[in-house]
């Protein structure tokens, strides 16, 4: 019997829909029901992906390269889950320890553009020389709390590869909770919005076209750099009244924008009776600003001025070493152990 009277055959005996099916391929009728599981589990993907509005379902304006893109979505990624970004428009900043970008506020905010501060990963950055600020610091939690659990503290003492990631959040955390600090007491910084493990959101200074220049590519006539100066002045009164040093102050860390300045950049933040290189760091900052200024035309005495400013709130310029800071194989570390001693 050959292939066409096995059909006939077929024909004969089982002249139904289900032997049509078999003979006829591209006339199959649907194998599963529509409600069968299979048919309901795509409608459900198709449905969530639909309604998905995280981060990483979501196209930014902004183009950034592979690796970076990875890291922007993994930083800033609650910002816009959390509604309080709708869209990153562009790069504003590169840098060492960090880059800005300039964000679209959602429409629920109060201002219509963001900056967002997202700090690079923590094996691209060079920590190795942030004792002095540390020293006298308590390690905080990304919620800005103490790090209170035994196993984190000796985590961060061991060095060891997630005690480095809790002094990474830690030092992330410090420059939110100072920004807090400070803009509540009326400082001429940016206003916190929030702060996710590794990104601060916060107010943006400029306008869509430009972000707003740092003071050291400014150039002011004299009454302008006078009036900067005062404001600057002040500024430092505050840190120091909010018991804080910025430790890394320069026209660098100075934002300029319709003759207002706006002091950025906060990690490093030191505490004046807490750390005994205090009064070192805090001069150093008085320093550089006085340098720049003094190069637009304003007289002042960097020394005298730090020195004014930091007894007026109670500390002495020549503060007292603990000896673990101290070399008693170092002649001059002997003598100032001696001074103390004899004062």
């Amino acid at each position: 019997m050959d292939t066409k009277q096995i059909l006939e055959l077929f024909d004969d005996l089982d002249n139904n829909d289900q032997t049509e099916n078999f003979i006829q391929k591209n006339k199959r009728p649907q194998r599963f029901h529509e409600r069968h599981f299979k048919h309901a589990r795509l409608r459900d993907t198709e449905f969530t992906k639909g309604q998905d509005d995280s981060a990483r379902s979501y196209n930014f304006t902004y183009k950034a390269a592979r690796f970076e893109e990875w890291w922007l979505l993994d930083s800033i990624g609650g910002f816009y889950e959390n509604k309080l970004i709708s869209d990153v428009l562009r790069r504003l900043k590169g840098g060492k320890e960090a880059s800005v970008y300039l964000c679209q506020a959602s429409p629920e905010s109060e201002a219509s553009l963001l900056a967002a501060k997202v700090y690079r990963p923590r094996s691209l950055r060079n920590l190795k020389n942030d004792q002095i600020y540390r020293t006298g610091r308590i390690d905080l939690a990304d919620d800005g709390k103490k790090l209170f659990k035994e196993a984190d503290v000796n985590a961060i003492i061991k060095r060891t590869a997630y005690g480095e990631e809790l002094r990474h959040t830690s030092w992330i955390a410090y420059e939110f909770n100072t920004l807090e600090i400070l803009h509540a007491a009326g400082a001429d910084v940016p206003k916190p919005i929030a702060m996710e493990k590794n990104a601060i959101l916060m107010e943006y200074i400029g306008d869509v076209a430009s972000a707003a220049p740092t003071l050291n590519s400014v150039t002011l006539d004299r009454d302008e750099a006078t009036q900067l100066f005062k404001r600057v002045i002040r500024n430092l009164d505050l840190l120091l009244t909010s018991e804080r040093i910025h430790g890394d102050l320069s026209a660098y860390n100075i934002l300029y924008w319709d003759g207002d300045i706006t002091l950025i950049d906060f990690p490093q933040v030191t505490f004046p009776e807490a750390n005994p290189s205090a009064w070192v760091i805090f001069l150093r900052d008085v320093t550089r600003v006085c340098q720049y200024f003094h190069s637009q035309g304003v007289k002042c005495d960097a020394r005298k001025l730090a020195a004014d400013l930091w007894t007026s709130h109670g500390h002495q310029v020549v503060k007292d070493v603990h000896p673990l800071h101290l070399d008693a194989e170092k002649k001059e570390d002997r003598r100032l152990w001696q001074k103390q001693n004899t004062a």
